[in-house]
């Protein structure tokens, strides 16, 4: 039956933009010589041939493959010291083929993996910033980890140490690449090619004619009268257990039939949650992605340690690790990978968000820049940012947000702006393409 339901994949996505989705055992990690199904075990499904990654690797068809190529490709230490910035991108931005999958550390699952003048343009802040908006003014960071703090934090750690972060970074992504895979492929099918001599564009909600859209502000999930109701299921307490050593092994779940996604549906209500300092978004995210996970209110500052945060922010990759690690979200969702978003289109963002939230019901990492354009409720602009997506709503074209950001409590001229939000789902996706990154956690 698996063979069948996975040689019928690409039929299926064609359904899935009538929101139909996958399953969410197609999203499970797993290796080939570990399916089964009824008939005994199973071919994997072929892909094109095996290829090289950028560093001249060819494709890793292992987690041991994997755990070689990561060791061998690290630089030594004395080798990064004398590195400069572009040098240095280059190594902590490393990318590897996993089966047919783009990897890039730091990056997530790309499209395409970015050459070096692409890497090096990534230390650059970002173009999108108050000084390019007339009247608007900066404020504070909030505490996502820029590509320039993310390279230099890799670089200053020893190289055992910084092995042993890149394999844990690189266990996600290696258990995750059947999900990128199914994206891979989704997008693929709804996003055109792009016109090489034209620069991307903001996907205004007129531009993204396929997408509606609605007033960014907030409204009452109670009241709001969706042509489906959402179905609840009851939270499920997780397994928590050390991290193993050897082969990544997939979180086990029962395959289901394909389930259309509600109208609209809504996760998390009462676990919003705002962040006591300036750079904790990453923190106050998780707290409340695991506070709605089993109804313990763990501290912002006990995650602020396991998360690794510093004053220079928190990185996705530490909010996907321990998601996978201290929650039982991935028993729905599957392994929660990064995962780049720079060639989807903003119905692409808004499918998958459908999907995830709607279907799998499990919250989504959104990683974005926080802009007066794109989030009105502000007063001013500020920085890279983690929100928790919490929910969604076909009719109105909007996705459902918990603001962990407060202007108020850190600038007596800022708004109250933390709580539940509803942005325009072209909206969200412009403010994570004006993120340097790119990327999201899900």
């Amino acid at each position: 039956m698996r063979t069948a339901a996975r040689g019928a994949t690409l039929v299926l996505l064609g359904a899935l933009l009538a929101q139909a989705p996958l399953t969410a055992q197609a999203y499970q990690p797993r290796e080939p010589e570990f399916r089964t199904g009824a008939a005994g075990p199973t071919t994997p499904t072929p892909e094109p041939p095996a290829s090289t990654s950028s560093s001249g690797q060819p494709a890793a068809r292992s987690w041991s493959e994997v755990v070689k190529q990561v060791s061998e490709t690290s630089p030594g230490d004395v080798q990064l010291r004398s590195a400069d910035t572009s040098a240095q991108a280059a190594s902590m931005l490393r990318c590897f083929k996993l089966d047919a999958e783009n990897y890039c550390l730091g990056l997530g699952f790309v499209q395409e993996v970015p050459t070096g003048p692409q890497r090096h343009a990534l230390m650059a802040e970002s173009s999108l910033r108050a000084a390019d908006e007339v009247g608007a003014e900066q404020d504070i960071s909030t505490g996502d980890l820029t590509p320039a703090a993310f390279v230099a934090q890799r670089a200053a750690l020893p190289k055992t140490q910084r092995v042993t972060a890149e394999l844990d970074e690189m266990e996600a992504a290696w258990n995750g690449r059947e999900k990128a895979r199914e994206l891979r492929q989704l997008a693929e099918a709804e996003t055109p090619p792009p016109n090489p001599q034209t620069p991307q564009t903001e996907q205004t909600p007129e531009s993204a004619t396929a997408q509606p859209t609605a007033p960014a502000t907030p409204t009452n999930e109670a009241t709001t009268a969706p042509a489906t109701t959402p179905t609840t299921t009851p939270t499920v307490t997780p397994t928590r257990t050390a991290p193993t050593g050897g082969t990544p092994t997939a979180v086990p779940t029962t395959p289901v039939a394909p389930v259309a996604a509600p109208a609209s549906a809504y996760l998390m209500k009462g676990f919003q949650t705002s962040q006591e300092k300036g750079y904790w978004c990453g923190p106050a995210t998780f707290q409340s992605i695991d506070w709605a996970d089993d109804n313990q209110k763990d501290t912002q500052a006990s995650w602020a340690k396991d998360l690794g945060s510093t004053t220079s922010g928190t990185a996705i990759s530490a909010m996907v690790k321990q998601t996978n690690l201290k929650t039982a979200w991935p028993k729905s969702a599957g392994t929660y990978i990064v995962q780049n978003v720079s060639h989807w289109n903003a119905q692409t963002f808004f499918t998958v968000h459908q999907k995830h939230l709607g279907v799998y019901k499990a919250p989504v990492i959104e990683h974005v820049q926080l802009l007066k354009r794109y989030f009105p409720y502000l007063a001013f602009n500020h920085s890279g940012h983690y929100q928790v997506g919490r929910g969604y709503d076909k009719a109105q074209g909007t996705i459902a947000i918990f603001e962990v950001f407060n202007e108020r409590r850190f600038n007596s001229r800022g708004n109250v702006t933390d709580g539940p939000k509803n942005i325009p789902a072209s909206a969200l996706f412009n403010a994570t393409l004006a993120n340097s990154f790119q990327n999201i956690g899900l």
